[in-house]
């Protein structure tokens, strides 16, 4: 074993070698220390989502829900359409899944009450991936375009929820209806003839149960076209 003599203090080395394993000693302290903070960390974040969803979020979803059904108790047994409708407009201030319904229930009335910018605001706020649901309340923000004279917005909305409904027998050729009524209204007539014939073709069911004559207007809308 070499030794180093040196005026003041002999090294051998194994000493050499104990203070390399005193310095990776003291790194590895060091990174457990950090690892411990972040474990702590993590800990707080885990206990802070516990205490939100049991103490925070549920409450308020129950609060959310228990307010909307009584705003549907109202509408539904009283048949007081205002006052439920007020009801449901405070629930759509909050931000949770009773909120979003809220949101549409709240335009419907207004839409009934003839406020129809005011439901444009709710049903622009409004979020549905619901196969039916979804395109009739954009049906009905089409509706609401009608009213307010805003025929472009109006088409526009009537061909998303065309879209949105795809081939529903019951429900895609009224949307495609109120389409051709707007072409018609702006003297579209080949626009309005060609959603006709859609509807002959596609949707044959719906001639025969519908309250329009299709087929008539059809035949009205080719003349006006030149067709």
């Amino acid at each position: 074993m070499s030794k180093k003599t040196t005026g003041e203090e002999t090294r051998t080395s194994i000493d050499d070698l104990n203070d390399s394993l005193t310095g990776i000693s003291a790194k590895v302290q060091k990174n457990m220390k950090v690892l411990s903070i972040i474990g702590i960390v993590i800990a707080l974040i885990v206990v802070a989502v516990i205490v939100y969803i049991f103490l925070v979020k549920k409450p308020a979803v129950n609060k959310q829900n228990n307010a909307i059904a009584q705003a549907d108790r109202e509408m539904l047994m009283t048949g007081n359409d205002s006052i439920a409708t007020a009801m449901y407009q405070k629930v759509a201030e909050g931000s949770y899944d009773a909120a979003n319904r809220a949101k549409l229930m709240a335009a419907i009335g207004l839409y009934n009450d003839g406020k129809y910018d005011e439901a444009i605001k709710y049903l622009k706020d409004y979020s549905a991936g619901d196969a039916i649901i979804g395109p009739a309340a954009l049906s009905l923000l089409g509706d609401c375009y009608v009213n307010t004279d805003k025929l472009d917005d109006a088409i526009a909305a009537y061909k998303k929820a065309i879209s949105k409904s795809g081939d529903n027998e019951y429900y895609t050729p009224l949307f495609m209806v109120k389409l051709a009524h707007i072409y018609h209204e702006q003297k579209k007539y080949a626009d309005e003839a060609d959603i006709y014939q859609q509807i002959v073709d596609k949707y044959p069911a719906y001639l025969q149960n519908s309250y329009f004559n299709i087929e008539k207007d059809l035949e009205r809308a080719k003349q006006l076209a030149g067709k």
